[in-house]
């Protein structure tokens, strides 16, 4: 008789039951093995890299995988050119298992698997709106999810409830799940990261050529701007040919716009130039104020800008003292510029803390550029 498996710390407060095998040992598949395994889930890690295996297991994201796994839930974490294929293997090989994957597009991904005649009846695709600009098992957390949304991307081979195991991972890493259906989510993520990336991309790219002097003065702007330029090229090519539709069209509204501003910029003098400018930046702002959370403009949070020397430690002593004064960050940006005396640090708050926080910070010396 085989003796019951000891209970796990944490298993207490999770809602996924049976162990998970995870394909695909990168950034993503071995966050999701770091929140599981925290969770007391026996996770198996799989990946074509055996390094890429050792690596994560090191990390404590769980143990390789065995040929005598029995996973309820199946996750395949790889690039977008091979998440079909390697979707219908694990179908096959676990008949009895839940499938699912994080592409970041999922159309094409389903459309493949029907073409092959995969069973869709257990597969339901996935995608978690979290990442870094670095890849691999190195870079990841197991708090990478938390508080993020994951799209459910649903079609009519499967319903939700058939599903459910995968909204308790969802559940269990901290996640938000958001229901889609698979096109829906296709263009949604056009719109909000594909088109980004290449946006982010073109204005990087202008750099190239740019002074010395020029990028020495680069501040919080640019830096915004380009922040996701450094991504990964060849898994952006796989991404943006996955989902080529919704990203062009996208961008050609985004070129009439361009080309709106340019001619009002090549003629400044004539009749409606600067209106046209002023009706793009305004619409602009309109845009900007629909980004939910800490990250957009959201009306919740005040802003505060600290300066902050540029000696060791003050950075540091500045969240210390704003956390002993009982006073919650939601969000911390910095802008420094190389060889310059002092950095920013931009401060969000809830409103009602501003005016408390800005004398107790005035009586400990430090000196306040700014607040809205």
């Amino acid at each position: 008789m085989t003796e019951p498996r000891p209970r796990q710390p944490g298993a207490h407060d999770r809602r996924l039951q049976g162990d998970v095998r995870i394909v695909g040992a990168g950034l993503l598949g071995t966050s999701i093995g770091l929140a599981l395994t925290a969770k007391g889930v026996d996770v198996a890690l799989a990946d074509l890299s055996p390094t890429a295996v050792r690596l994560a297991v090191d990390y404590g994201a769980g143990r390789p995988a065995a040929a005598g796994d029995r996973p309820a839930l199946v996750v395949v974490a790889v690039p977008p050119d091979v998440t079909a294929s390697t979707v219908a293997a694990e179908l096959e090989a676990h008949p009895e298992a839940l499938v699912t994957d994080v592409a970041s597009v999922k159309g094409s991904v389903l459309a493949e698997l029907r073409a092959i005649g995969a069973d869709v009846s257990r597969y339901l695709g996935t995608h978690p709106m979290a990442g870094r600009e670095r890849g691999g098992p190195i870079s990841a957390r197991a708090d990478l999810f938390v508080g993020r949304p994951w799209v459910l991307a649903g079609h009519d081979g499967i319903s939700y409830r058939a599903a459910g195991a995968i909204e308790d991972l969802i559940l269990d890493v901290g996640a938000v799940p958001i229901e889609l259906s698979v096109e829906e989510h296709d263009r949604a993520v056009a719109l909000i990261s594909h088109v980004p990336q290449l946006v982010a991309t073109a204005m990087a790219a202008r750099l190239r050529g740019a002074s010395n002097a020029a990028v020495d003065l680069a501040g919080q702007g640019v830096r915004d701007v380009t922040r996701i330029a450094s991504s990964d090229p060849g898994l952006w090519v796989q991404i943006l040919g996955a989902n080529a539709g919704p990203v062009a069209g996208i961008l050609r509204s985004l070129r009439d716009d361009l080309d709106e501003a340019i001619s009002a910029l090549e003629h400044p003098n004539a009749s409606g130039s600067r209106r046209a400018l002023a009706d793009l930046l305004g619409a602009g702002n309109a845009g900007v104020a629909r980004i939910p959370g800490k990250h957009g403009e959201d009306r919740r949070y005040a802003q505060l800008i600290v300066m902050v020397d540029d000696t060791p430690g003050q950075l540091a002593r500045l969240l210390t003292e704003i956390g002993e004064l009982g006073v919650n960050m939601e969000d911390l940006r910095l802008e420094h510029s190389p060889g310059a005396p002092i950095g920013f640090a931009e401060i969000s708050i809830v409103p009602e803390a501003e005016e408390r926080l800005i004398a107790e910070l005035e009586a400990r010396g430090w000196r306040i550029a700014g607040a809205s």
